[in-house]
């Protein structure tokens, strides 16, 4: 690629993320701190990517995702996942009709644009496949009846780690279909005394729409140009690699430790979310900084652990973040 084209890309890019600030500054009013779970459902967005949310309660997840949709002007549904819900719930089904006398389809609330599935691992399985068709192939059946989405289609989730009765762990399958999982921590002091004084205030901040859909759908085919040298895909495809074979990568300690690494879906997510990031950051090419940055969110619910792993308290961000430290960076 020549200087001038990464020259024009980077001007393509400058005009077509300018969108990325207004939706920023909308979510600032109401989101305090979080500039990275911020960050990332940005990314998600961009790369038409499903996030999953995790952290205790009370700390904005679903705030976060509702204010998100409402600076898109586009459809929002928010479901409360609970274990007596059933894939009709969501999805929708056939009914009788007396005045036509005939079967008709209700659509449920999966046909919108943001889905905010609150509570993800309380609904039980039949929900969750039914999930699945519609996070992967974009549709639904109902009946005899296949129907198409519209996009843009992204599912939000959320889940709290600390509360495991009435709970269902997600099929490996599905956790998998998740571009990203990002894991939510506690606010700083200073960002507590603004989240304290906003909350008790006459007024709540509310998010404007500032983007149209179409909008989100021309940056996604803008995102796809960012330039990935060759030298990053090797990057990218070393680090899943290290997750599977460790051994060859001079890291042996973790052969005892990975039951399972990632998958193919986590090289093709590592670079979607670092163009998406390189975007984001109004640059036309991804550097390896882009990669480290996504690469925890991308790959910490790829990786399978031993009861070996479990007892010696390692976690997979542990072994990223090893990884990270040890695969040469281009």
């Amino acid at each position: 690629m020549t200087d001038v084209n990464i020259r024009e890309l980077n001007e393509k890019i400058e005009r077509e993320s300018t969108f990325v600030e207004k939706i920023t500054a909308e979510m600032n009013k109401v989101i305090v701190g979080q500039k990275h779970m911020v960050e990332s459902l940005m990314i998600g967005l961009l790369s038409s990517g499903h996030v999953l949310l995790e952290g205790v309660p009370g700390l904005a997840k679903t705030l976060a995702i509702s204010s998100l949709s409402k600076t898109i002007n586009a459809g929002f549904s928010r479901m409360q996942f609970t274990p007596d819900l059933l894939p009709a719930d969501l999805l929708g089904t056939m009914i009788y009709s007396q005045r036509k006398e005939e079967f008709v389809v209700r659509k449920g609330p999966i046909f919108s644009n943001f889905i905010l599935a609150d509570e993800i691992n309380r609904a039980p399985a039949k929900v969750q496949s039914a999930l699945l068709e519609a996070m992967q192939e974009r549709q639904v059946s109902i009946g005899d009846h296949t129907y198409k989405l519209e996009e843009p289609f992204l599912v939000l989730a959320t889940q709290n780690p600390i509360e495991q009765e009435g709970t269902y762990p997600l099929p490996e399958a599905q956790v998998d279909r998740f571009m990203l999982k990002v894991v939510i921590t506690y606010p700083t002091k200073n960002e507590e005394k603004y989240i304290l004084r906003q909350n008790i205030a006459q007024e709540f901040p509310a998010t404007q729409a500032v983007v149209e859909p179409n909008d989100i759908l021309k940056a996604r085919k803008v995102v796809k140009e960012v330039y990935l040298d060759e030298k990053i895909e090797n990057y990218i495809t070393d680090i899943v690699f290290a997750t599977r074979f460790p051994d060859d990568y001079n890291l042996g300690q973790f052969k005892n430790l990975i039951s399972y690494g990632a998958s193919p879906r986590a090289s093709i997510n590592l670079a979607l979310a670092a163009k998406s990031f390189a975007f984001i950051k109004r640059r036309g090419y991804v550097i390896p900084e882009d990669i480290r940055a996504v690469a925890q969110n991308v790959l910490r619910h790829r990786i399978g652990l031993t009861y070996e792993a479990e007892a010696e308290n390692m976690t997979s961000e542990d072994i990223i973040k090893e990884i990270l430290e040890t695969i040469e960076v281009p």
